[in-house]
């Protein structure tokens, strides 16, 4: 059995967060204090353009529990999130974000919800203080949708306050807008997944990242979920299956052309029966090949056992600051934090 640092870890990532950050760390640091457990706050910078960063290495300084990554440009909350995973040293991981909407005093009933056996504790914004048009409509559609696709019945993908066994939180891979999508990829994984109505506050400060344009992304990513969900692992099950189909139809499209000509005479210049079969029968081929290329790369993925960051770290600069985290050194397959050199 794996022992970590601590029992647990909270990860706030930030974006232009400056009216929030004392906030919501001095109400997070609040919630740890009167909890038994030994734990860490990672603050992840995700390239604010004002303060945010200034600030969180502020309470770096201050309290001991506190570390800050620093992106050095804008790569995302998906990015953010996966940093926060490869540098937590906690045997659970609590995610929640940096605007004060999601109530840290929920962070024990998360963790009391993961005692009885679940790898994954997902918040529920069962009374989501947010509006109904541009935020809350698109998100029930958008949860209805995900359920539906990946089999993982869940209330709310999109809230952020959830909580992660460490297993769980390392294993995971992260890239593009997948941080939606973290129940069902733990589900994947053989996790145990369970929801939680959490308690969820409007915004006072600042103002929300997110918007209904953000909806075809949603959707190019669930198709990305369902391939990963059912044919990550055995692509050439999809692209052989359909490339044996088109290249059969296209095959024996050719072959009765070349029967009508041989024995019937039949010319087949202004036939566009010949050009459809043809590229049909490439088409096969084509798919064909892909789905074998697939089997190749996930063969060289699984046992490379090397994978790297999908984010850059800014170094602090100064004695007197935190020191830097690097997380993307993989021994044995599983994520190692060491200490930058000052």
């Amino acid at each position: 059995m794996t022992t970590y640092a601590l029992d647990l870890t909270v990860v706030v990532p930030l974006y232009d967060e400056e009216e929030n950050v004392d906030a919501t760390v001095t109400e997070v640091l609040g919630v740890l204090d009167d909890m038994p457990h030994s734990s860490e706050l990672i603050l992840v910078n995700d390239g604010s353009k004002d303060a945010t960063g200034e600030l969180a290495l502020a309470w770096a300084k201050r309290d001991p529990r506190a570390r800050v990554i620093q992106f050095r440009r804008n790569y995302g909350q998906t990015a953010a999130i996966q940093a926060g995973f490869d540098a937590s040293r906690g045997a659970v991981v609590v995610l929640m974000d940096g605007d004060q909407q999601n109530d840290p005093r929920d962070i024990p009933r998360l963790l009391d919800k993961m005692a009885d056996g679940y790898d994954v504790v997902s918040g529920w914004r069962k009374n989501r203080q947010d509006r109904t048009l541009s935020r809350k409509l698109p998100s029930r559609v958008a949860n209805r949708m995900i359920s539906r696709f990946t089999g993982t019945e869940l209330h709310d993908y999109g809230c952020t306050l959830k909580a992660y066994s460490a297993e769980i939180a390392h294993e995971l891979r992260l890239y593009g807008e997948l941080h939606r999508f973290i129940p069902a990829l733990a589900a994947m994984a053989g996790g145990r997944v369970a929801e939680l109505p959490v308690n969820h506050r409007p915004r006072l400060h600042g103002r929300s990242k997110y918007g209904i344009g953000r909806a075809p992304r949603v959707l190019l990513d669930l198709i990305t979920v369902k391939f990963m969900l059912r044919y990550l692992t055995k692509p050439m099950q999809l692209f052989g299956k359909w490339g044996l189909v088109c290249a059969t139809l296209g095959l024996i499209g050719v072959m009765s052309l070349i029967g009508q000509k041989v024995f019937g005479n039949h010319a087949l210049a202004d036939r566009p029966l010949l050009l459809l079969s043809c590229m049909t029968l490439i088409c096969g081929i084509v798919l064909f090949c892909i789905g074998l290329l697939g089997e190749v790369i996930i063969r060289i993925y699984h046992e490379g056992g090397s994978r790297r960051t999908n984010y850059t770290i800014r170094p602090h600069l100064g004695a007197d600051e935190a020191v830097p985290i690097v997380p993307n050194h993989v021994v044995d397959g599983r994520p190692v934090h060491i200490p930058a050199q000052r």
